[in-house]
């Protein structure tokens, strides 16, 4: 038998444990005795007196048989084991002729009884200690965490059989540049060090949830060849204290063992929040970790070439010791594609997918602004599922702008029953959404308009930007005003009554002229400044507040600035509704006929209106602020008809 297998080292534990539980169970349930127990002296009368028809002597138990009725009963010679059962007998004045007549028998002791009796005694106390060696042993053992919550919970990926590549990563060619020199170091290391160069001892991927932080990590352990070790920042900290601390400790020393290789943190921020910002204090045990893993980064040497990746969507809430140099030296931002990223994009994930003759990846990408690589994956899984559905063996256009519908606004709910005069609201309202984008210039041109419920809308007005815009124009916010009023407008002009419909229009029209006043500097009365501080909690990890710093006479300057815009928008959009009523007329019977009017069919019926060609941004050269990443677009809508996320980028 293998020495090392494992039942065979832990047989004789398992052996003690069966054999205690035998005592036990022997011990309690045995039945108790029911012999009739008598004294000694009553003994002796009974053997005097010829009652006993026989005697039988097992050391000092005496067991006699009545002659009357055959039943037997017990007696006890006493602790003195070296008296015998006939010098007892002669000294209570028992002749031989009546021992003879009790017909003494002499049984040799059993010793069962005394072991079993022994092992009861003796063997819970070895069991104890047993299951004390088992559990230290398997403890101890590298195939189970028994007790083991120092240990390092990280998967290690062998860099021999890589799934993950370069190749499919799109859509962040910047990012894919800079981890290509991470790359080399891993494939090359001599090329730098032979020039003093070092190489950053940490990465840190910075960008919004699904733009694919995690893969281009994996990407990187693909293409350099070598241990991939993934853990997420959550991991790290237990129950119990200072184990957070052990298992950064232990992973780092696995690294160590392991170089070349790349370590991954996912989330770190988990982890890396500012010091002193919990509601802990500063000695929880989330900052026990953040300091030893602080410690680590920082001893690593030169020749060791472990590398640290770690991911984060909020790059603001982490500790200024982990991103100062030496530790995160890198930070690689990660921005939702562009048009010329989300084709690529699709060109990865349509890849192996049978598709039809009539599809077109550049009028997808153009149809899908603010898309994550996240979410350009779930738009080609669900056309798939789609044409499945149908029965098709490839996927067509149809199904992708199908698809790019469903990911935004949800799946279509025609069994929603909606009355003939509600349905004629949801119609005006839509249609006077259409008609205001229709008329303003700096309005992104209707894609789709449609009174089919879709997720928690009622209807909705999509319009498709022709270019992706990073820069908002104070034209294009006062436009895109009059084209949320448009809705309220039509209602009041079309049934002289308003709804709740434009309850979440009103709201973004208030946001987005309140932002124009306090955040832009986009009135011409209060001028270029901010108003307001915004204040945030490193813990929450958002804004909550915004603490006011200016006076009760600009704060009701802001009020009357933030008034004037909801108002000249709103006029903007009845005059227009008021000018082509004969349209909106036309548009809303149209919907309530065919539920849905597309981007030909509507502007097949303004060939008559005025043609303007939309205005163009002019590229800015120098002094160029970068504003917020781009954001999902939404759409003019309302809670109660359920706020649309619509094809085009809205402002912040």
């Amino acid at each position: 038998m293998n020495p090392n297998n494992q039942w065979y080292r832990n047989g004789l534990v398992y052996l003690l444990i069966i054999v205690t539980l035998a005592a036990l169970a022997f011990n309690i349930f045995q039945k108790p005795s029911q012999t009739k127990q008598i004294q000694i002296s009553e003994l002796v009368t009974l053997i005097k007196n010829g009652e006993v028809s026989k005697t039988s002597v097992n050391g000092s138990t005496i067991t006699v048989t009545y002659k009357s009725d055959g039943k037997q009963a017990q007696a006890s010679l006493g602790r003195n084991q070296n008296v015998s059962f006939e010098d007892t007998m002669r000294a209570y004045g028992v002749t031989p002729e009546q021992l003879v007549a009790a017909s003494v028998v002499y049984d040799n002791p059993p010793q069962w009884d005394n072991i079993i009796a022994l092992l009861g005694t003796i063997l819970p106390f070895l069991l104890i200690g047993g299951l004390f060696f088992f559990l230290m042993r398997q403890a101890q053992s590298g195939n189970n965490q028994a007790l083991s919550f120092g240990k390092s919970r990280a998967r290690m990926f062998s860099g021999d059989k890589p799934t993950v590549t370069f190749a499919d990563v799109a859509g962040v060619e910047e990012a894919k540049a800079e981890l290509a020199e991470v790359v080399e170091f891993l494939k090359e290391p001599d090329k730098f060090t032979a020039l003093g160069a070092r190489i950053p001892k940490g990465v840190l991927l910075v960008g919004p949830p699904g733009t694919g932080k995690t893969l281009l990590a994996r990407a990187v352990a693909g293409e350099a060849n070598v241990p991939f070790f993934s853990i997420s920042g959550s991991e790290f900290v237990e129950m119990f204290v200072g184990v957070g601390a052990s298992r950064v400790r232990d992973l780092f020393d696995t690294a160590k063992r392991n170089s070349p290789c790349i370590v991954f943190v996912d989330e770190i921020d988990a982890v890396g929040r500012h010091r002193g910002a919990g509601l802990g204090g500063s000695h929880d045990e989330r900052e026990q970790t953040l300091n030893q893993i602080l410690v680590e980064m920082d001893g690593f040497d030169t020749d060791t070439n472990v590398i640290i990746i770690a991911s984060t969507n909020r790059p603001d809430i982490l500790d200024p010791a982990l991103l100062r140099p030496g530790r995160f030296d890198r930070r690689v931002v990660l921005d939702r594609p562009d048009m010329v990223g989300r084709k690529a994009i699709l060109e990865v994930h349509t890849r192996g997918k049978p598709l039809g003759d009539d599809i077109n990846l550049v009028a997808v990408a153009k149809s899908t602004p603010g898309f994550s690589g996240a979410d350009i994956e779930n738009l080609v899984n669900e056309a798939a599922i789609l044409a499945a559905r149908r029965n098709k063996k490839a996927i067509t256009m149809a199904e992708m702008q199908e698809a790019v519908e469903k990911v935004i606004a949800g799946p279509e709910r025609k069994s929603r029953v909606i009355s003939e005069d509600e349905k004629r609201v949801i119609a005006a309202h839509e249609a006077g959404h259409a008609i205001v984008m229709r008329m303003l210039p700096n309005c992104d041109p209707v894609y789709k308009v449609s009174i089919v419920s879709r997720g928690m809308a009622l209807g909705i007005t999509m319009h498709l930007p022709e270019d992706d815009r990073y820069l908002m124009r104070r034209a294009k916010f006062l436009d895109d005003m009059a084209a949320l009023l448009g809705g309220r407008a039509a209602e009041q002009i079309t049934f002289g009554e308003i709804t709740t419909g434009a309850s979440n229009d009103l709201e973004r029209v208030t946001d987005m002229a309140r932002s124009m006043v306090t955040r832009y500097g986009m009135s011409d009365k209060l001028g270029p400044r901010t108003f307001g501080d915004r204040e945030e909690l490193v813990f929450l990890g958002r804004e909550i507040s915004e603490q006011r710093n200016y006076s009760e006479q600009v704060a009701q300057d802001i009020d009357s600035e933030v008034r004037r815009l909801v108002t000249e928008a709103y006029d903007r959009a009845a005059e227009i509704l008021t000018k082509y009523q004969h349209k909106l007329v036309e548009l809303s019977d149209r919907l309530i006929k065919t539920e849905t009017v597309d981007a030909a069919e509507f502007e097949a019926m303004f060939a008559d209106a005025p043609q303007f060609e939309r205005p163009r941004y002019i590229p800015i050269l120098t002094g160029t602020t970068t504003p917020a990443p781009q954001q999902k677009p939404e759409a003019p809508s309302s809670p109660e008809r359920g706020a649309l996320p619509p094809l085009a980028p809205s402002p912040a």
